[in-house]
């Protein structure tokens, strides 16, 4: 990425760097990014920059496409059919260029010497040598560092905390800029006190984490640029430390390369090359007028059908108009379209490759010996793309997706763009292991007594973080169980797979019983972002799996925290506040944020 500030030069270094599927994760649009010398605010895509002279990193997949068209236009973008997702612009280490990279804002603005502890505007200080300096006195400089707390809303608005404003508690009488920001060796709110060298008020930074006591938010968004501010905010500010886990939650969505049979013609439509020759073609005798000036058939003809011929007019028409109206059609949630396509492997035949030319392999393992009595299969996925899609993000509490792994688009969403039409992507080529369980020993597990007492304990707690009224869409004690039992056994197969445990990353195929297909199943997975993928280790693991699923039984039996980890209620009053989680903790269910999909919440 490279930063807005700077003298022209085609060679200028970047200020720094995020690798590619880091920008639809962590350091998504909207995202504070800690620098060597002063922190950055990651600009949204309308600052990316692409360079002209070379082809454009655009990704399709259909079935993401339709999926998060709703939720783009809930945010004001038109997603472009054609063209609905792009990778981030690259970065070349031994030829940097101003033409292709993210511009970056820096954020915030305020810097606190470490010598003197005088919290100061970045106007107000001398730039040498990349770091901002403080004359403490005539004799004596000291060196700043960017203040740790800025404001944010629940809208995920973003602004510079009201330092003046705070220490004076709204009075303008004075106008001393003479601030000073000191931390106790612990580090509590109660040891941080601002003060003010003029009229020697002070204020403890605890006052400010009571969103009463604040003032209204402003509405701004910097990562939009000097457009970005609606001014419609009625929220108060809160105050949000920078680096805190609440600072920034993305929500992406994603979804497998599956062949979608009856869509054929749909997606091949909609493809960039081709639908700019189709996309007026609404009606048959418009389609049959297109015929006569482009050959767009030669196209179409690569695609199988069940009877010889070309496509009809009608049928082009009607696949055009399907995606002009958002491809309304009936399909499956995005998981339901994937379990269905893995319950359909054949049996695995030993020896037999994936062909090259398809994104999509999987086969039923054959065991050697009987699976456990409550798994009902285990499909291998030999090879698999996985694409996702960052549609937003949110500040201070996380968006819950659903069990399809979409969005509501009624939710809160921080918008990424102001005037384009597509969302940062990324892809990852690799394999991964479907265990599925047997829905009578799924059904039979949460008819017990102790578990139904469990699932309303969990309630208690998703109430307790998202308000009664969201009960309607708690992920069910089923999830619950699916979720746990999947980090477990990614720690248990990363012993032996030759992939660390942050390498693997999790699926979760969950449908209560009462759904048209129950789902109960569990998919590890790995990949990368090379075409060629990964190397076959995962999916050897998959034919020892209840040796994996034993060891992940063991390692749950007990937490070296405990009994703090289990005595912990959902439901009731705790200091830490983690209301979606049961017994839970670093000491035994979590895992590396990137590998697991609800950022370590429902365990």
């Amino acid at each position: 990425m490279a930063s807005k500030k700077g003298p022209p030069s085609q060679q200028r270094p970047p200020e720094g760097k995020i690798r590619l599927s880091q920008i639809v994760t962590t350091f998504g649009p909207g995202a504070m990014v800690d620098l060597l010398d002063y922190a950055v605010l990651i600009g949204g895509i309308d600052y990316w920059r692409y360079d002209s002279q070379k082809p454009m990193p655009a990704l399709d997949e259909p079935r993401l496409r339709d999926a998060v068209a709703k939720r783009a236009k809930a945010v004001g973008m038109e997603l472009d059919t054609a063209a609905p997702f792009r990778t981030a612009p690259p970065g070349e280490d031994d030829a940097p260029t101003l033409k292709s990279g993210i511009s970056v804002a820096e954020f915030p603005s305020w810097f606190v010497c470490q010598r003197c502890r005088a919290l100061e505007y970045a106007s107000n200080l001398e730039k040498k040598g990349g770091k901002y300096r403080h004359a403490c006195n005539r004799s004596q400089v000291g060196d700043c560092v960017p203040v740790r707390f800025v404001a944010t809303c629940p809208a995920g608005h973003l602004q510079e905390f009201p330092w003046k404003w705070f220490v004076h508690q709204g009075d303008r009488e004075c106008s001393g800029n003479e601030l000073k920001l000191e931390e106790g060796p612990s580090g509590d709110f109660t040891q941080i006190v601002l003060s003010c060298g003029v009229c020697h008020k002070k204020r403890s930074l605890s006052d400010a984490r009571e969103p009463k006591v604040l003032t209204d938010c402003r509405g701004e968004r910097p990562w939009l640029g000097p457009e970005g501010n609606d001014g419609t905010c009625k929220d108060k500010i809160h105050l949000l430390s920078r680096t805190a886990s609440n600072a920034y939650f993305s929500q992406v969505v994603s979804a497998l390369s599956i062949p979608e049979k009856g869509r054929e013609l749909i997606n091949a439509v909609a493809t960039p090359g081709l639908w700019e020759k189709l996309k007026r073609g609404t009606t048959p005798e418009k389609v049959a007028a297109l015929r006569e000036l482009v050959d767009f058939e030669v196209e179409l003809g690569v695609l199988t059908r069940s009877e010889p011929g070309e496509f009809t007019d009608t049928e082009i028409a009607a696949a055009v108009n399907a995606i002009h109206g958002g491809d309304e059609a009936q399909r499956d949630g995005l998981r339901t379209a994937e379990f269905k396509q893995l319950l359909a492997a054949k049996d695995e035949i030993p020896g037999e490759l994936p062909p090259n030319d398809q994104h999509f392999f999987v086969c039923r393992l054959v065991p050697d010996e009987p699976l456990p009595d409550s798994v009902e299969c285990v499909v291998l996925v030999k090879k698999l793309r996985k694409v996702s899609a960052l549609v937003g993000f949110s500040r201070l509490s996380a968006v819950t997706p659903d069990l399809q792994g979409d969005y509501d688009e009624r939710a809160s969403v921080a918008a990424i763009s102001l005037i384009q039409n597509w969302l940062p992507a990324t892809e990852i080529f690799g394999e991964g292991v479907l265990v599925q369980f047997k829905e009578s020993a799924i059904r039979a597990w949460e008819d017990r007594p102790e578990v139904q007492l469990r699932g309303q304990a969990l309630l208690d707690g998703f109430a307790r973080e998202h308000g009664p009224d969201a009960a309607a869409s708690f992920l069910g004690v089923r999830y619950y169980m699916l979720h746990s039992l999947s980090h477990l056994l990614m720690n248990a197969m990363s012993l032996e797979c030759g992939y660390s445990a942050a390498a693997l990353g999790e699926r979760i195929y969950c449908a209560p019983r009462n759904d048209a297909l129950p789902m109960a199943g569990i998919m590890v997975l790995t990949g990368t972002s090379g075409a060629e993928g990964t190397l076959g280790g995962l999916i050897e693991q998959g034919r020892a799996i209840a040796r994996h699923l034993r060891r992940a039984f063991d390692m749950g039996r007990l937490c070296s925290n405990d009994p703090v980890c289990a005595g912990h209620k959902p439901g009731k009053n705790d200091h830490s506040e983690r209301f979606l989680e049961g017994a839970a903790c670093h000491g035994c269910l979590f895992v590396a944020e990137p590998s697991c999909e609800r950022f370590n919440r429902y365990l």
